[in-house]
Parts: structure tokens; sequence; C-alpha cells
């Protein structure tokens, strides 16, 4: 018997969900200090779902999609990019975007109904929100082919779910990005669960990572509730893009503690004791185990910390609710440069109808 070929998926975890050290630290993050910040930004993240979740409950925002659970993972991704990438998220990437400098009360205002929240003011050459799951993984390949064909430093990262991993899209992405070498880091982040459908339910792939193997890219898998593991995982692929070597898909374990939306109950569809075993894992606790255990936080600080991300994001919150609401007209003038007559058409009819209201 010929083999054609044989593949091994890497699976990186540093830290255990008790804080402890499974294995030694890469060299480029010897140093526990400069987990600190990041973990900081990780409880902000938090603090900024938990109050999001509290605002839609009281009917000041529309359905808001939770990020519990994701924060190492989110942060990681965000914190290994250069001002200078793109990043093409889904709808759920709340860390990662505000490392990128995008603002809460943008992301309120997104979810509130108002396209203002995808217009960013930092950075302005990422892309928008994408509901429609997967699309976004080929908007990243096309800015990927751009950066090559302009021989710009510069890469793109695609976020998207376990279900998304299974749309033609992400397919597509993945091959371009085998096919042309592209500076392209594709993210799928295994939260176990496809809006109701398990992930077992939605491919037969052992792994979510191995799907990059048939468009000819390295593929890791990454425990992403370990925050080392994760920047250890974006570490390498942006430093193979960086290099000209192409791209690469890294499948990022974590899971979704909340619903998949406040427009969802979970409990129809997944076990109490999953999500109880879940939370066991879940990254903060982990990550504040390992840094207390350094000396590097303690109790006190972490108040006082909750304190200042409590005011930080309720400011934002009252700067969302104190944004002028826009006339109804507004909603056309973010779909074309330059509205066909029909649009055009209705956009008056609309003005009309608000008038006689």
């Amino acid at each position: 018997m010929t083999v054609a070929a044989t593949f091994e998926i890497e699976h990186l975890q540093y830290l255990g969900p008790d804080g402890k050290p499974t294995a030694d630290f890469p060299a480029a993050f010897s140093d526990p200090g400069a987990l600190l910040p990041l973990f900081k930004q990780m409880l902000f993240v938090r603090i900024f779902d938990t109050k999001s979740i509290a605002l839609q409950r009281t009917g000041k925002l529309g359905t808001y999609a939770s990020c519990l659970g994701h924060e190492a993972t989110h942060i990681g991704i965000g914190a290994s990019m250069r001002p200078e990438d793109v990043f093409a998220p889904s709808y759920r990437e709340y860390g990662a975007q505000f490392m990128r400098g995008v603002h809460p009360r943008e992301i309120l205002m997104y979810w509130g109904g108002d396209e203002r929240g995808n217009d960013f003011e930092v950075p302005r050459h990422d892309f928008s929100w994408s509901v429609p799951i997967s699309t976004q993984c080929l908007h990243a390949a096309g800015a990927a082919l751009a950066f090559k064909l302009r021989k710009e430093p510069r890469l793109a990262v695609a976020c998207c779910g376990d279900g998304g991993s299974s749309k033609t899209d992400f397919y597509a992405a993945l091959n371009s990005a085998g096919a042309y070498t592209l500076p392209l880091v594709l993210c799928v982040i295994n939260n176990g669960w496809a809006i109701s459908v398990p992930r077992s339910a939605q491919t037969g792939a052992k792994t979510l990572a191995q799907k990059g193997i048939a468009g000819g890219l390295p593929c890791l898998q990454v425990d992403g509730n370990d925050l080392v593991a994760v920047m250890e995982g974006m570490r390498r692929a942006t430093e193979r893009a960086r290099n000209g070597e192409g791209g690469t898909v890294i499948e990022f374990l974590t899971y979704r503690l909340h619903d998949h939306t406040t427009a969802d109950d979970a409990r129809r569809y997944r076990s109490e004791e999953e999500v109880k075993a879940a939370w066991k894992r879940d990254p903060i606790p982990r990550l504040r185990a390992f840094l207390t255990a350094r000396k590097l936080w303690d109790e006190p600080q972490e108040k006082a910390w909750a304190e200042e991300c409590g005011k930080r994001v309720d400011a934002e919150i009252n700067a969302y609710l104190e944004s002028k609401v826009q006339p109804v007209e507004a909603m056309f003038d973010y779909l074309y440069a330059d509205p066909p007559a029909d649009l055009l058409a209705q956009r008056e009819a609309a003005i009309a109808l608000e008038k006689r209201s």
C-alpha cells in the first residue's frame, strides 16, 4: 500500500483550568507580567458584556450576542495584530475589536439598530460586522490578496464559528489562501454550538483545524481559554504570514457560557451538566489564579479595576443612550455610494410616511 498523505494536528495548551502551567511557556511569553494588561482587558470585556445584557433586558438595546467565555480567545487575537492589519470579525469578537480601537459605544450602537455602529472611527480599514456567517472570510482573503499584490507587509485575520467552518465561504477562503500563498489567518472559534446545533451534528471532522489541510494550509488547535496558548498560536500564524509563507487555520476551543443571543434560550438544547462543566474551564479564573500565584494580582487590585471598568463602561453606555436618533431615511444611506432610482424613490416614500405619522 502506498500512503498519499498523512497529517497531524498540534494542540497548544500552557495553562490548565486550575491556572497551573501544563508546559513550559514559549520564549515570547517568558515574562508573566506581560499577561497582566491583557488579563485586565479580559475583565473589562466581561464587565462590558454583563452591562450590555442588562441594557437589552431593560429594553435599551436590541438583540445582543454575548461573548461570555470567549474573552481569552478574543483578546489574544486582537493583541496579536498590528494597527495596519485588517480584521474581518463576525458579530461577537468585542475583545478583539476593543484591542483594535473600536469604542464600546459603537458596539452598543450596532446592537441598538444604528448603522453608525458599523462605521468605526478607528480602525477605518477593518471590515464591518458580519451576521451572515463566514462571508467575512472571503472578504479577508480578498484583502490578503491585495496586500500580496501590492507587496505590503500586512495581513488579514478573519473569525468564524464552528458552524461557520462548514460554510462554502470558509472553504473558498482557505483554498484561495493556499493556492495563492496569502497572508491570511483564519480563526475558527469553536464554542461547541452553531446556534442550536452541536458541533457533532454539522461536521464529521475530528478537529475543525484539519479542514485547512485540504487547502494546503498549516493548522493548529488551541485551548481558546488559555491566553498564553492563544497568543502563541497567533504568533506562529502571523509570523508565517508576514514572512511571505502564507496563511494558517487555527481552531480555538472555547465555550459559549451564555445563550447564542439574548433572543435565544440555550436550555432548550444543551444540558445543565454541560454548562456547569464548561464554567470550570472559564478563562478568567484560570489566568487570575496564575497571576495571583506569582503575586502579580490580588483581590484589592481586582476590586479597584472592576470599579474603574464599571465607570468606563457606564460612560460609553451614556454616550450611546444620548446619541441623537437618525431620521428614518438614514437606513438608505449605508447601501450604495450612488443609489439606484428605485431605492431613491423608496427613500422619498419613507420620508413622506414619517412626516404623516
